[in-house]
């Protein structure tokens, strides 16, 4: 999924082809080339992506357009969603970064946590209130 969004991602806007990847950005070659027919150009679909192979050392034979970043964003979610995984994540805006919440102790943690941040939420609505 991600050599076909980050590196060689491109989508339509206005109806127009663009690219967003780095990879296509960083390479005047191969952006001419993919706007070529020479690649083969299929719609962004993340079960399709993840099971495409490419070359590391040569211009792609395949680019995935999203029809616009939002659907891009939906499709890679959906994906995303169905990966069956034997832990959970989350961001945490402290650190600014993403815990794995794999083990009983880490729940427990995150729970007090959360009772820590509920309590100081009351007060400081109880303070508005008066």
């Amino acid at each position: 999924m991600y050599w076909f969004t980050i590196e060689f991602g491109m989508c339509k806007q206005e109806g127009e082809l663009r690219a967003y990847g780095a990879g296509l950005l960083s390479s005047f070659g191969e952006l001419q080339y993919c706007l070529t027919d020479k690649p083969s150009v299929l719609p962004l679909d993340a079960e399709v992506t993840c099971n495409t192979e490419y070359p590391i050392t040569e211009f792609q034979p395949t680019y995935f357009v999203a029809e616009d970043f939002e659907s891009a964003k939906k499709n890679i979610r959906k994906f995303a969603e169905s990966i069956p995984r034997s832990f959970t994540s989350r961001y945490n805006p402290y650190t600014q970064c993403v815990e794995i919440l794999g083990k009983k102790e880490q729940l427990i943690d995150l729970s007090y946590s959360i009772q820590t941040d509920m309590s100081i939420l009351q007060e400081a609505l109880s303070k508005l209130h008066n």
